[in-house]
């Protein structure tokens, strides 16, 4: 069986998917004609049975593929911050760490004090901010950097493991 780099399976799987929603739209074209009263409707292309057989092809290569990625994504490890991490559990932390950092640039926009709009009283509240919002966007950058590091390393591991799929057929 032909190998190929579990990075490529990853886009091919993007064009599985693609393939699948293309070919439901298909057999919805194919499976219905308009045609006058008594008259027999005449085939403009792949009969539904032909775009069926295809659709079910695709989806158990899709099947498969997600298989291969998956089983790849927990036997194969990334090494961050002196830990190793299967593949998938370094994608879940690279999307948290995205997740921290777009919640401490938030927080880092705030003002350390400012006027608070009541209504009515004649009291003047101001809303303090119970945090340094520059400690908290230089945490966001580091967070960032961090993300970014990782998702080198899990970039790069996805071009040196390598799965057995045969992506002939669409490549």
């Amino acid at each position: 069986m032909k190998k190929i780099p579990l990075a490529e399976g990853v886009k091919l799987k993007s064009i599985l998917t693609k393939k699948i929603q293309e070919l439901i739209s298909e057999i919805h074209l194919v499976a219905h004609a308009i045609v006058e009263k008594g008259e027999k409707p005449n085939p403009s292309g792949r009969s539904l049975a032909e775009v069926e057989a295809e659709l079910a092809q695709v989806r158990k290569d899709s099947r498969t593929l997600d298989k291969l990625i998956y089983r790849a994504n927990i036997d194969n490890t990334i090494t961050f911050k002196d830990e190793e991490l299967p593949i998938v559990e370094a994608i879940e932390l690279a999307s948290q760490l995205r997740a921290d950092a777009s919640l401490y640039k938030d927080l880092g926009k705030s003002e350390k004090e400012r006027l608070y709009h009541s209504t009515g009283d004649s009291v003047i509240f101001y809303q303090v901010a119970m945090y340094e919002p520059s400690d908290f966007r230089n945490r966001a950058n580091e967070l960032e950097k961090e993300a970014h590091r990782l998702s080198n390393l899990i970039n790069a591991k996805n071009y040196q493991v390598e799965i057995e799929f045969d992506d002939s057929k669409y490549f």
